[in-house]
């Protein structure tokens, strides 16, 4: 069905050789016609005058998708003139006045969803697309746009839901529970189930940290070469470098790209006891970053006074972290400068003065998020992470009550459940207020 015709322009703010003005809805080849002053044929891009009344508003380019093959699924039409603010700004305008109305961040692409042109994950990966910070976000948001996400929950959907339709028929047997469960193994089904969701769950995880990227703080004491690891990770003098102890006060953040992973670095003020106001201060934003990152390096000074061993135990004591803390690589910076190799085998050494070993740190950064083997399949957001988590807790307890002979309504219900939060992941399930949320971060032309 045809909405009520939209526009926007959908090319970003500033100046540029090409803009385009889209409209979408009820009316929108009539308007395009009128703007244009000629019929436009379906699909095929025609050089235009675009006019107003009288007055001519620029020159450009005019295409006609009749719906429902369009992008929104309804009539659309795009006019490609030249990238001024100004201009476009005018035959949005002028559009207005013929009878629509300033879309909605993100309604084109809300209406491509009502239509069925898309699911809901395949939406949410325009927006990634174009929000892409790497070649690899870039081609993982692609895999998403083609449904390659969406083909993976609706696949353990359809198990879900073929395995509901035998529970709930069988409910009504009471007597004959035992031998349901053995002669369909529901227990083999519902493993099996539980075994994709983690897979699935993994890839999701690791989709959602190369789409938004991650955090990495640089902890360590003082004259450790924090400050040098980040100017040698950026390439750039970003951070002041002296030997005086101390030198780092307050957080620096850098963003920059390691190897196709969008990263956050923070530079943090070096970590001891000080009587000093202001440099106790930046001991505590350092420290406040450890709740925060999602990596978090130790650098450690191979040439120090204090072995690895004992800086290490200091750094623990300080921070509060376990030992044993995921989120932890032990850098061992200044290796110019001693003759022998550590013998701990976690220890990652490095001369951020002279950029031995950086690249083996970078990747070892990007194994710790689970990004170090092989492309990603997909990009992903949080909240399909929580769906994923949700239907994962719920087929956990689906196996638990397989596995104790609960009863078929409690597995049954427990499935219910697990299928219906994975519904919320491409649409089969959405309020209109989740809706409206994800697709008010799109930008306006999409």
């Amino acid at each position: 069905m045809q909405s009520e015709l939209i526009v926007a322009a959908a090319t970003p703010p500033g100046q540029g050789g090409v803009g385009m003005v889209r409209l979408s809805g009820h009316g929108a080849i009539e308007v395009g016609q009128t703007l244009t002053g000629r019929p436009l044929a379906p699909r095929q891009a025609e050089r235009v005058t675009i006019s107003h009344g009288q007055e001519t508003l620029d020159e450009g380019l005019a295409l006609a998708f009749p719906g429902p093959n369009s992008f929104t699924g309804e009539d659309v039409v795009e006019l490609h003139c030249h990238g001024s603010p100004v201009v476009l700004q005018r035959v949005v305008n002028a559009a207005c006045e013929l009878g629509a109305r300033l879309a909605r961040p993100g309604e084109f692409s809300e209406r491509a969803f009502l239509n069925d042109k898309m699911d809901l994950a395949q939406a949410e990966a325009v927006a990634d697309l174009i929000a892409s910070g790497s070649v690899q976000a870039a081609r993982a948001a692609v895999r998403s746009l083609q449904g390659v996400f969406s083909e993976r929950v609706q696949a353990i959907n359809a198990e879900l839901e073929q395995l509901r339709i035998l529970m709930e028929a069988s409910i009504d047997f009471p007597e004959e529970e035992e031998d349901f469960l053995e002669s369909y193994n529901v227990a083999n089904q519902v493993d099996e189930i539980a075994a994709k969701l983690v897979t699935l769950l993994k890839e999701a995880r690791q989709g959602q940290i190369l789409q938004q990227g991650c955090s990495v703080a640089l902890l360590g004491q003082p004259n450790a070469g924090k400050s040098s690891l980040l100017n040698a990770l950026t390439g750039e003098e970003t951070a002041i470098v002296t030997d005086i102890p101390g030198t780092t006060r307050d957080l620096l953040q850098v963003d920059l790209v390691l190897d196709g992973l969008p990263v956050r670095l923070v530079d943090t003020a070096g970590l001891r006891v000080t009587s000093d106001p202001v440099e106790r201060e930046g001991v505590a934003r350092a420290l406040n970053q450890l709740t925060q990152a999602d990596v978090i390096i130790f650098v450690l000074d191979l040439a120090g006074e204090l072995s690895i061993a004992e800086q290490i135990q200091a750094l623990l004591g300080i921070t509060e972290l376990p030992r044993d803390d995921e989120r932890l690589l032990l850098v061992g910076n200044k290796r110019d400068l001693v003759s022998a190799a550590q013998s701990m085998h976690e220890l990652i050494e490095i001369s951020a003065l002279h950029g031995e070993g950086l690249q083996g740190l970078v990747e070892r950064i990007c194994q710790q998020v689970g990004l170090g083997q092989g492309e990603v399949s997909f990009t992903a957001r949080a909240r399909h992470i929580e769906s994923l988590d949700s239907a994962q807790s719920h087929i956990q307890n689906a196996q638990a009550s397989v596995a104790t002979r609960s009863g078929l309504e409690l597995i049954a219900e427990e499935l219910r459940l697990g299928h219906q939060s994975l519904g919320e992941i491409v649409g089969t399930v959405s309020a209109d207020e989740l809706l409206g949320k994800i697709f008010s971060q799109f930008c306006i032309g999409k």
